[in-house]
């Protein structure tokens, strides 16, 4: 595993959240999926997160998840962190995906807050503890309330920074000032996990990103962070102000869309969407490249 790992930064500073490449015919590419790892490790990342939702976790079997964990780290286990996405809104089936994951050679786990059936606190505090306990493999929490429909109150982060597993969160909650409160007071790694906020969580105490469109600009994110973390903020700002048109442009639509799309772009493997989503229109892939293009990015 890659020599990034320390409390501070238990999984790198620089993750992108990789797509799952699938074949012509829709079926799971572990042969794409070992390429691709390999080419976005290449290009700086130290960690990449597979089966979560960018890497459209919600229409994979549990024996496609498995597959491409065992893929993945087999490609790159060596020198990066690969962490598999477990979280559902069943607690049972995250647990047995969370062992599988271990079984398949995971270094940590992605534990989203269960999403649509809205858990009190309480229960989502026994649901992290009770994946966190099934395995010896350290856990990312994953805050989105946006997806998910209830957020992770600071207070219930606080309770949870106690377990000995859960080492980090990824904040997409898109709120600074709650961002602020819990990385003072929980302890946890702190990762964005929405790009157009990546410097400003830095500001305020994370320690780095799970990108979406580290599938294109992973060396300047690496370059941002690393300019932050040495104390020259006028060049992380410098980044984060050309990097502007990228975020907007992998976001007008669903993160995976436009991620498949961009790699389509560059030649790398990717393949096309499961149902219900689809791929980019004419007009939409136009508007894409355009908006690469404007960062910098070569399509």
């Amino acid at each position: 595993m890659a020599s990034t790992s320390t409390p501070q930064t238990p999984f790198g500073r620089v993750l992108t959240a990789m797509v799952t490449p699938f074949t012509a015919d829709g079926a799971l590419d572990t042969d794409g999926a070992q390429r691709l790892a390999t080419h976005l490790v290449d290009a700086g990342n130290d960690g990449l997160i597979v089966n979560g939702t960018t890497g459209e976790s919600p229409t994979t079997s549990d024996a496609e998840k498995s597959r491409l964990v065992r893929a993945v780290v087999e490609a790159v286990g060596d020198r990066a962190h690969v962490v598999a996405g477990v979280g559902t809104n069943d607690t049972r089936h995250s647990i047995e995906l969370a062992e599988a994951a271990e079984g398949a050679g995971a270094h940590g786990l992605l534990t989203v807050t269960p999403y649509y059936n809205k858990p009190p606190q309480e229960g989502l505090y026994q649901h992290f503890t009770a994946i966190a306990d099934a395995t010896g493999l350290p856990v990312m929490l994953y805050d989105i309330p946006g997806r998910s429909g209830v957020p992770i109150n600071t207070e219930t982060m606080v309770r949870l920074a106690d377990h000995p597993r859960i080492v980090a969160n990824k904040d997409a909650k898109g709120d600074l000032g709650r961002a602020s409160w819990a990385i003072a007071t929980t302890g946890l790694a702190w990762y964005s996990g929405d790009d157009m906020l990546n410097l400003p969580l830095l500001s305020v105490g994370a320690v780095g990103f799970v990108s979406v469109v580290g599938h294109v600009v992973t060396p300047e994110l690496r370059a941002l962070v690393d300019a932050h973390t040495s104390g020259d903020v006028a060049k992380a700002t410098e980044i984060h102000q050309k990097l502007l048109p990228v975020f907007t442009g992998m976001f007008r639509t669903q993160g995976v869309i436009t991620s498949k799309a961009a790699l389509a772009f560059q030649g790398l493997p990717g393949g096309p969407l499961r149902l219900p989503l689809v791929g980019l229109g004419p007009e939409e892939t136009e508007q894409l490249k355009r908006d690469l293009a404007a960062g910098g990015v070569q399509n």
